[in-house]
């Protein structure tokens, strides 16, 4: 019998991997993502204090547009990045959270950057 395999179970393997090694400060907090099939939600976290400092997703009252797809994840990190500014957070560092740099994940960092977040 071929055992199939749990996609989810392998990300967060490789997110407790990674945690283990990057870790957010006051400093230079963590800018944490998570995907579902229907929305994005990024946070920047501060672990030392363990507390979020900025979040924003397709959840938003104010967002627009569809939720699923790379525009929309754009939106999400041009609006993380001017949240962050507000507050004085201008380097994070970034946290994939076990999913590949590629596609809505990749957008986000690319929104961020574009909004003035370095990392």
């Amino acid at each position: 019998m071929v055992k199939s395999f749990d996609k989810n179970a392998q990300r967060l393997k490789r997110h407790v991997r990674v945690r283990g090694k990057i870790s957010g400060t006051p400093e230079r907090p963590r800018l944490s993502v998570f995907r579902s099939n229907a929305n994005i939600y990024a946070q920047i976290i501060d672990d030392v204090n363990g507390v979020t400092l900025v979040s924003a997703s397709t959840l938003d009252k104010d967002f627009e547009g569809t939720a699923s797809n790379k525009e929309a994840a754009r939106k999400v990190g041009v609006v993380l990045a001017e949240r962050a500014k507000a507050k004085g957070i201008d380097t994070v560092v970034f946290d994939r959270s076990g999913y590949l740099y590629h596609g809505r994940v990749a957008e986000l960092a690319e929104g961020a950057r574009e909004g003035g977040l370095e990392f």
